[in-house]
């Protein structure tokens, strides 16, 4: 198994022209290929949110890591359209580009969201769906809304500064270790880019509802949720399980928003399993 030393950013790292934007992706394994879909916080990558899954997961696919457009090193569009159709739309050009006909995907919260939305608008073009606190962009039945973690995240938006990102990211995670200056560097040094500030206050598209969609996700779907998300509570879980045909939930107890980090080797364990050994 390769190590987190040995996949480093800089040597998985790639570019392609994609639906006349460019994109960052980082790449590695091979294998079936597997998309990665990062979340929407500010400072944001596919690198960021799934590095420390890459020795697992390389082990058995080509795993590849997209950077949304507004996130990480791919370009800062301004979007004028509900951000799930355009990222969707964002991945099928991504694929078509690296002329892939068929993908698994992995989304992680926006990236779960989008990862839906791919599935519902272009479903012979996905094997399997792995969806993580992903909201649905309808409201909570446990909770007010926003929730303490999206408030959390646009003041993050807002002032991006080291204390804010903190703030943030605490309310991420259920164990605070995660939280590594590291991180907070690298995080607040790409939310502080000016033309990613620009294109996203320029921006216009927000979510919208997918609740009336999920019926038509035919794709085995794999929903794994931390039982103590502050961000996108446990009960969409739930509307999710009920609402997509062949989907299965897994709650890891003891995580927050980010299970790919805190249950990092179960999480790797139930991923590669549901492509390799779930029938279609």
């Amino acid at each position: 198994m390769a190590t987190a030393d040995q996949l480093t950013e800089a040597s998985t790292s790639n570019y392609v022209e994609a639906g006349g934007i460019r994109l960052h992706y980082n790449e590695a394994g091979t294998g079936e290929p597997l998309v990665a879909i990062h979340g929407g916080g500010p400072g944001a990558g596919g690198w960021s949110n799934f590095q420390q899954n890459l020795p697992a997961l390389t082990e058995h696919f080509r795993v590849l890591l997209i950077d949304l457009p507004q996130y990480g090193k791919s370009d800062a569009p301004e979007i004028h359209e509900p951000t799930g159709t355009y990222y969707a739309r964002t991945i099928k050009n991504f694929i078509d580009a690296l002329g892939l006909e068929k993908v698994h995907i992995l989304g992680n919260s926006l990236g779960g969201m989008t990862a839906m939305k791919f599935a519902i608008d272009y479903p012979d073009s996905i094997g399997k769906l792995m969806v993580m606190g992903a909201p649905t962009g309808s409201a909570s039945f446990t909770q007010p809304m926003p929730t303490e973690g999206l408030r959390r995240l646009m003041e993050a938006f807002d002032n991006p500064t080291k204390e804010t990102m903190h703030a943030m990211i605490k309310v991420f995670v259920d164990d605070p270790s995660f939280v590594t200056d590291e991180l907070l560097e690298q995080r607040v040094a790409s939310a502080t880019n000016e033309k990613k500030q620009a294109a996203r206050r320029n921006s216009t598209g927000g979510m919208v509802d997918l609740t009336p969609d999920l019926g038509k996700i035919k794709a085995k779907t794999l929903i794994l949720w931390g039982r103590d998300d502050r961000i996108v509570p446990l009960d969409f879980a739930w509307q999710l399980n009920f609402r997509i045909p062949d989907s299965h939930l897994h709650v890891f107890p003891h995580c927050g928003h980010w299970v790919q980090y805190e249950g990092r080797d179960a999480f790797n364990r139930l991923v590669i399993d549901w492509v390799k050994n779930e029938p279609n």
